[in-house]
């Protein structure tokens, strides 16, 4: 059995959704910053899950107001949605409830929707507090955590997570309980320690 599942990364652009992307996709971190994505960019990466494997399709996409429409047709097949904001960058964080609403809007009632806020290694210039994160995140009932694409912190786990959750959606048994994306996500990240370090 080989689970598909369209994800998406959607975010203000500048948040660093293509540097996290290059960091799950190829495991480093590209120094000087990138051109903004134009349209729409993708990657494939199989992961296995539970013996399963789950071909992730991620589509990376532009930041930009005018490539908004564009988006939104990606939306309708997504089966998740990656949301960043810049943990340096208020503005990026108080846009993430128009996304939100754009997401209800556009996406499939059930897409799964994580919250990330990246850049969590500047330390020094963190505008917001990981606090404002969870509670937004727990105010629209989506998982949160806070990724680098720097340093590859929790990285690995937002996309592992969404594919667990998706996977145990296509092979759910009847009698099966719900996968919970919430409690995983937290076992995890205690399991790694006190510094959000590696899986």
């Amino acid at each position: 059995m080989e689970v598909k599942v369209n994800t998406i990364m959607v975010g203000d652009s500048g948040v660093g959704k293509t540097s996290l992307l290059v960091q799950y996709d190829q495991g480093k971190f590209i120094h000087g910053s990138f051109s903004a994505t134009v349209g729409i960019g993708f990657t494939n990466k199989v992961v296995t899950v539970d013996n399963v494997k789950v071909k992730l399709q991620i589509w990376d996409t532009a930041g930009q107001e005018r490539f908004r429409s564009v988006t939104h047709a990606y939306y309708r097949d997504a089966q998740a949605l990656l949301l960043l904001y810049d943990i340096t960058s208020k503005s990026s964080f108080d846009n993430i409830r128009a996304w939100l609403t754009e997401i209800h809007e556009y996406a499939q009632k059930d897409v799964v929707i994580m919250l990330l806020g990246n850049k969590s290694d500047m330390v020094a210039e963190r505008v917001i507090k990981r606090e404002e994160g969870e509670k937004l995140a727990k105010e629209y009932g989506v998982p949160f955590m806070e990724t680098s694409a720097k340093t590859g912190v929790n990285v690995e786990l937002a996309f592992l997570a969404v594919a667990k959750d998706l996977k145990h959606r296509a092979a759910k048994q009847p009698n099966e309980p719900k996968f919970q994306i919430h409690d995983y996500i937290e076992s995890q990240k205690q399991k790694s320690g006190c510094c959000g370090g590696y899986m």
